[in-house]
Formats: structure tokens, C-alpha cells, sequence
């Protein structure tokens, strides 16, 4: 018998060929092999064996790795043009599969959405191009047979049973049998798990599996999108027992032999409503440039791969942040406690020791275990306040003055050498949600950046670049943060939209960070910056963890890896044991290395994506909190006029952004004046063809709140006047319907108002007939802006509570 000799350990009673090994004999043949050819080919007689293959290939075409065929064989997915994708809801019924392979999202009209549920794994074959444009998809299989939580608000009507799910994503309700029901009561939010997935002739079938509690109830929001979103927030049995062994300082063992540095005048400098500290800095000059000493928690020390407390924070790869909650990736114990850099305690630390020459250069840099004792607890606020002169302050922490203005040379050399090549500098204006006694929102207020956070940032990336340079010097293996060059497409659209705006943004050849900070200095004193930043921002991809070291686009910098937040970040416990192991070979018998482990490419090549999934899931479920609870506030608020601009243009109407609470809205045009309207898709502009009023980005609009739409995360706003940027345009050759006959005299046939038109009076749904085609139609959320989720016109996403460090 033909195996695999690195197939794992036999599952069955008998041995049987390993997956590769089957999948090497069916991708020889030139055509779908029989079953019984391939039991002939390893020449397997037991029948023990047959049973053990086919229950393999049945988890193989489960997996997506084989497709079988109705005589009894089994094919490769690619031969038969059959593609593996995911699937992704359109609310209005339609959907998307996101292919594996990248490319253009296929369409899947109504009748295939009624197959799958928003979220499945599937075979899919493409088909024709619709009238729109679109590539359709014909569902082959869906790969997901795994059970399914679906979070939904429960009723009962008509002696019927159904959950209606929240994400509105998810097309179909789901049907809930009599016995299934669990206590649940009519209007409460539960946790639905699916029994039988849908079909051509029946709706999804599920059990009540959680009750969360009443629509509405105050927090109801953080608990729907922890689980919507798969958030892990229920911690295992087993690490609770680790847990429990957690001691409640650092033991004399623990310190013995690490570098002393508790006489060291490090402090800690963080938000008013941090608890997890996990960095802490110290600076002083040096000849002519300064030596910089940014301590970070020894997390690697308590927690040891193979652990359950590793396999939780793994899973978790990321603590999650929602306004006045918290979902750690570590326990309270380790995260508040015995790891954060708590004031007037010992605690465990690496240090990264950096010389940094007088024009911001890294001279050197050194990494070692260390024990600290941290000086001071320091707000930005404070911070700020002291490095402006505040008597008070001062005198109350007179004892770091003297290292906080070292800090603040240090930042102004850094800041210098930043500028000088070219990186983006964001100073974009967040907002702070101000809850009242019954945890709804009082108010939202603008948090604005002072130097203090720029003074952390500009440290933390420093730390960061030496922790990368050190890893690759060594050859070793990490998790870089990589930031790729902007996408052409994304880049070109952006250009068009700065120059309607008169901005103009030349690039030579392949686009450098200097070009984007080109352009927030032209903008730099214009009071659409905040909007023409957040447009930039989605030109640029998504930076990412990656084993391969690709630069940071943003930062400018040939390589750059996380070190600075291993409480809350696994990229950084991942660095953490990996300078400790280099440590451990170059410098033998350094005490302090406990916690070292070696991560070989394919485990780091899995991490990568994992980590960079964990980090969208997060700012996923932060964004749908922070979208809600801002249709929360506006609840209150209809009726009220407020200030705005118009942050995007669509063919269904305009979104704006208001000033200072950052709250994004639509109005739509059946609520702007009634006439003909025409889309401009290239340049996003809607113009209006009897008055030749151009609506562009960045206009100054005064709107009325016309209602706030919980359920669905949407706002809808009236428009009452718009202060134009440019002159309207000539009115549009108008059209007799009757005779065919334009009015100037010309002859021709009618065909009504032309494509792209749409008349205020009753608009088609974004997408829908007799809408222009807005840019990127046909693909998953046309008609939104770039950025948004395809089921919110609501708030722009406010700041997590957690500490800024580093991009």
C-alpha cells in the first residue's frame, strides 16, 4: 500500500491512504476516478478499509478538496472550473461569493441566496454576465456543515416561532419547532444554533440556545456583536485552574539574575481609563543624541506555549475594546495584575535599550530581560499639561519633569527624522462616547491627539523598528506588521476625487508615502481635512501580519514588527519568544529567556492570517457597537438641524458626515429637491439637470435628522441647503416625451430621462433600475462608501478604548 510518509497518526482501526496520497492518484488520472479504482490502487481488500476511505473522501468533499459525481466518482473542484469561496448577504436578498482566489466577486441572485446563509463556505460555478455587468454564480455545494450560531431577536406570532436575525446579512429567518423554544420570550435578543441548513423548499430550522435578555436592555449592544461577531469571551475551565496558581506579585526567583532597573526613573503614560499597562519609557541625552529605554510586560514569562492560557489567547489574538467594556485576550489577573506595569510595583519586562542620534537615527539598540518598578502612572492629559507649563503639575511630579522634557526633545528629533522621510502622519479627530447613570449616551465629544500621544507613538515605533531589525539581522521568525503599496485602482479614484476638490497629488512611478503627505499638508488648514483624511486612509490597503518582512508603506520603514502591547496583541507575544530564543544562542546562559520558543515558517505562515483575522474581527465588532450606539443617540435627536459635509457621493443620494460627533447619514434623494438627478460616477458627483446644481464631496451641507434606524444601523437626514464649491452647470437638454423632440428643435427618438437619471420624486433603491451605475457596481455593497458596512449609513467608527501606540 501506497502512504504518505508524513500523514498523521492512523484515525481508524486499519491503515488507509492519507489524504495527499489520494488526492495524487486522483489529480494523475485524466478524468474522475471510480471509487472502486481508487480502492483497487492501494489495493485495500479489508472491509474495514473501505469503510475507513470512504468516510475520508466524504471529509474531503466536505473540506472543498473533491467533488463527486453521480457515477460514483470523485473529481478535482479546479478541473471542473469550480471555485471555493465564501459567501457574503446582501440585505435586500441577493449576495456575493468572495472567491478564495481573489478577483472579482461572483453575483448570486435570490434564488441562490435561498440555498445559503451569509458566512458559508461553498463551491461555486461561474456563469454568465448579467445586464448590470455582473458575473453570476451557480451554488454546486455548500462546504459548511459545522453547526452555526446566529444572533436575532425571537417572536412569536401566529403560533409560529421564529428568530430574525440581526445581521441583516442573513436573508432568511429562522424557523424555531415548539420543543426548541427554551423559555424564550417574544422581543428578547437570543443566540439561535442551526439545526437544518436551507433549501429550495424550506427555511433554516434552529434551536434557542441563549437568551441574551430585552431588545434594547443598556449593553445589549456589546453582547450581540461579541457573538455575532465570534468573539471568544467565556473562559475555559482549564485555564481558570491555571489561572488560579497566577501569583499576586513577582516572586524573588523570577528576579533573580534579570538587569536591575528598578532605580531607573521609567514611567508609564496612558489614557484616564486604562487599566492594562504595558509599556514604560525613560530617556536620556546621550553625547549628542539621547538614549531612549522603553520597558514592555514579560507576558512570554507567564504564559507558555502549550498552555491553556496560550491556546486561549491565541484563539482570542487580540483584546477588544468597546466603549466602557473590555474583552481581554488574557485574564484580569495577568493583564491588570501581575503583567501590567502597575506604579510603585516590582514587575517582570523586556527592554528594548536604544542610542538615537541627533537626527532621529537608530544608532543601536540592545534587548534584554529586566525587572522594573515603574515611577509614576501618567495620563496624556497630564502629560500634555506639564510639558505646557502647568504650576501645578509640575510641582506634583517634579520628580520626572526633568525625563518628561528629555522625552519631549527626543520627540521633536523623531519627529523631525519622521518627516524627513516622508511618512503619513494622521491627526484625525475621534469622538468619546459620555454615558449617563443608565449607561445611555449623555453626549459625544471630539478626542484630539495633544503631544503626549505623538511623544508615546514615536518611542513605541522605535521599539518597534529595532525589535524588527534585530529579528531579521538574526535570521529569525516573526510576525512582521506590513503595509503594501495602495492598490492602482483605489489610488487613481482618490486622485479624481482631490482633484475635484482643487488638490493635486503627482506621482512618478510607483506612489510613495510622500506623496499622501504631500497632501495633508495642502489640506492641513482646510475645514474638510478631517473628511479628505478618512478618503485617503481608505486609498491605502490594510496593513497586515506577515512572516514576510514587506516594509511599512505608511510609516515608511523597510521592516517594522509589533514588541509594545504583548497584554493585548499576540503578534508581540509571538516577537517576545522569538528575541528570547535568538537571545538565548547568541548570549548562552542569560537568565530571564523562560518562555523562548522557536516558530518554524509554517507555523508562522498560519499565525499570520489568523492574527490579521482576529485584528478585522475586533474593528468589525467596535464598529457595529459604535454604529449602534450613535443611531441611539440620534434617536433623540429628530427632528434637530445640524452642520455637516457631504463625506460621499452615491446614485441614491448623499452621505454626510456631522461636524464634530463624526456621525455619517444619508439623504436620500427623495429628500433632496425634486428633479431629475444624474450620477457621475468617475468624478462623484450627482448633478441636478433642470437646476445644474453639482453635489460633491466636501460641500457644506446643513441637514435635519429625519429618523434613526436601530435595527438596520442607518440614519436618514434631510437636506435643507448645501453650500456649494463650484458653479452649477449648464441645464441639461431637456426631452418632449410626447413628440420625441427635444426642445431646442432637434429630432430624435424619446427614451425618457437618460441612464443614470434619477428623479427626487420616488428613487429606486441604491443599485436598483433607473439608477445610474454607481462605481463598483456589481460588486458586495455598491452604492455605500468604501469603508462601510454594506448594512449601515451610520457613524463613522469612534475610537477604541485603548491606548494609541503604533500603526
Amino acid at each position: 500500500m501506497t502512504q504518505d510518509p508524513n500523514a498523521p497518526e492512523p484515525q481508524f482501526d486499519v491503515e488507509i491512504p492519507s489524504r495527499d496520497a489520494m488526492l495524487e492518484v486522483i489529480r494523475d488520472a485524466l478524468k474522475p476516478v471510480p471509487y472502486q479504482d481508487i480502492l483497487a490502487h492501494f489495493k485495500l481488500k479489508d472491509e474495514r478499509q473501505h469503510i475507513g476511505v470512504k468516510r475520508r473522501l466524504r471529509a474531503m468533499e466536505r473540506d472543498g478538496q473533491l467533488v463527486y459525481t453521480r457515477n460514483d466518482s470523485y473529481g478535482l473542484p479546479e478541473r471542473m472550473d469550480l471555485k471555493k469561496g465564501v459567501v457574503i448577504g446582501h440585505r435586500d436578498g441577493f449576495g456575493f461569493v468572495q472567491l478564495d482566489e481573489g478577483g472579482q466577486d461572483l453575483y448570486l441572485p435570490y434564488h441562490q441566496m435561498q440555498l445559503v446563509m451569509h458566512g458559508d463556505r461553498v463551491l461555486v460555478k461561474a456563469g454568465s454576465t448579467d445586464s448590470r455587468g455582473r458575473r453570476e454564480g451557480r451554488i454546486v455545494r455548500s462546504l459548511s456543515e459545522e453547526k452555526r450560531e446566529i444572533v436575532g431577536r425571537y417572536f412569536f406570532e401566529e403560533g409560529l416561532s421564529l428568530v430574525v436575525p440581526d445581521d441583516t446579512r442573513q436573508g432568511q429567518d429562522l424557523i424555531i419547532p415548539p420543543e426548541h423554544v427554551n423559555g424564550a420570550r417574544h422581543g428578547q435578543m437570543v443566540v439561535a444554533e442551526v439545526l437544518a441548513r436551507p433549501s429550495r423548499r424550506s427555511s433554516p430550522l434552529a434551536r434557542i440556545k441563549e437568551i441574551l435578555g430585552d431588545h434594547l436592555a443598556p449593553g445589549m449592544e456589546i453582547e450581540v456583536a461579541i457573538r455575532e461577531h465570534g468573539i471568544p469571551y467565556v473562559w475555559p475551565d482549564a485555564l481558570l485552574k491555571e489561572a488560579e496558581k497566577i501569583p499576586a506579585e513577582v516572586s524573588d526567583a523570577d528576579k533573580k539574575g534579570r538587569v536591575d532597573l528598578r532605580k531607573l526613573p521609567l514611567v508609564t503614560i496612558d489614557g484616564e481609563d486604562a487599566r492594562d499597562f504595558d509599556d514604560a519609557v525613560f530617556c536620556q541625552p546621550d553625547g549628542k543624541g539621547f538614549r531612549l529605554w522603553v520597558a514592555i510586560a514579560d507576558v512570554s514569562h507567564y504564559v507558555r506555549t502549550g498552555t491553556a492560557l496560550d491556546k486561549e489567547a491565541l484563539a482570542r489574538g487580540n483584546s477588544v475594546y468597546f466603549p466602557k467594556n473590555v474583552v481581554p485576550m488574557l485574564p484580569e489577573a495577568l493583564s491588570n495584575g501581575l503583567c501590567s506595569l502597575n506604579p510603585q510595583v516590582d514587575r517582570l519586562c523586556m527592554v528594548a535599550e536604544m542610542v538615537i542620534g541627533p537626527r532621529g537615527k537608530l544608532v543601536e539598540y540592545s534587548f534584554y530581560p529586566a525587572v522594573m518598578n515603574s515611577h509614576a502612572r501618567l495620563t496624556y492629559t497630564k502629560v500634555a499639561a506639564i510639558l505646557e507649563g502647568d504650576p501645578q503639575l509640575r510641582k506634583e511630579y517634579d520628580h520626572v519633569v526633568p525625563h518628561l522634557e528629555n522625552l519631549q526633545q527626543l520627540y521633536k528629533v523623531l519627529r523631525g527624522s519622521r518627516e524627513k522621510r516622508g511618512a503619513i502622519d494622521f491627526d484625525t479627530v475621534e469622538t468619546r462616547f459620555i454615558f449617563n447613570a443608565n449607561r445611555k449616551i449623555d453626549r459625544i465629544v471630539p478626542v484630539h491627539r495633544n503631544q503626549a500621544h505623538m511623544l508615546i507613538e514615536e518611542c513605541m515605533i522605535m521599539a518597534n523598528v529595532a525589535a524588527a531589525q534585530f529579528v531579521e539581522q538574526h535570521k529569525g521568525g516573526a510576525l512582521y506588521r506590513v503595509h503594501d503599496l495602495p492598490d492602482e485602482d483605489r489610488l487613481m479614484a482618490f486622485r479624481m476625487v482631490l482633484g475635484e476638490l482643487g488638490l493635486t497629488m503627482p506621482v512618478q512611478g510607483d506612489p510613495h508615502p510622500r506623496d499622501f503627505a504631500g497632501v495633508l499638508e495642502q489640506i492641513a488648514d482646510r475645514p474638510d481635512r478631517e473628511l479628505i483624511q478618512t478618503m485617503l486612509l481608505r486609498s491605502l490597503q490594510q496593513a497586515v501580519y506577515s512572516s514576510d518582512n514587506r516594509g511599512h508603506f505608511g510609516l515608511s520603514l523597510a521592516g517594522y514588527a509589533h514588541f509594545t502591547s504583548p497584554i493585548r496583541r499576540y503578534p508581540d507575544l509571538i516577537l517576545h519568544r522569538e528575541i528570547k530564543r535568538i537571545l538565548s544562542e547568541t548570549l548562552p546562559g542569560m537568565p530571564g529567556l523562560e518562555g523562548k520558543h522557536f516558530y518554524d515558517a509554517a507555523a508562522l505562515g498560519e499565525l499570520g492570517p489568523h492574527c490579521s483575522h482576529t485584528e478585522r474581527r475586533a474593528d468589525d465588532a467596535t464598529r457595529q457597537v459604535d454604529e449602534f450606539l450613535k443611531c441611539e443617540y440620534m434617536q433623540d435627536h429628530v427632528g434637530d438641524e445640524f452642520d455637516g459635509v457631504i463625506s460621499s457621493v452615491t446614485n441614491f443620494g448623499l452621505f454626510i458626515r456631522l461636524n464634530d460627533l463624526m456621525i455619517d447619514g444619508l439623504v436620500h434623494i427623495s429628500n433632496m429637491t425634486q428633479e431629475y438627478y444624474h450620477y457621475d460616477a468617475d468624478r462623484h458627483l450627482l448633478i441636478g439637470e433642470s437646476s445644474g446644481k453639482v453635489y460633491r464631496i466636501g460641500d457644506k451641507a446643513r441637514v435635519k435628522v429625519a429618523a434613526s434606524n436601530l435595527v438596520e444601523r442607518k440614519i436618514d437626514f434631510a437636506l435643507i441647503s448645501v453650500e456649494h464649491t463650484s458653479d452649477a452647470l449648464p441645464p441639461r437638454k431637456r426631452v418632449d416625451n410626447k413628440r420625441g423632440k427635444r426642445k431646442d428643435g432637434g429630432k430624435g427618438p424619446s427614451k425618457g430621462p437618460s441612464k443614470g437619471a434619477a428623479r427626487g420624486a420616488k428613487p429606486e433603491r441604491s443599485g436598483g433600475k433607473g439608477q445610474g451605475p454607481a462605481k463598483g457596481k456589481g460588486k458586495r455593497g455598491a452604492g455605500k462608501p468604501k469603508g462601510k458596512s454594506p448594512n449601515s449609513g451610520a457613524a463613522s467608527k469612534s475610537p477604541k478604548q485603548k491606548k494609541r501606540r503604533s500603526s
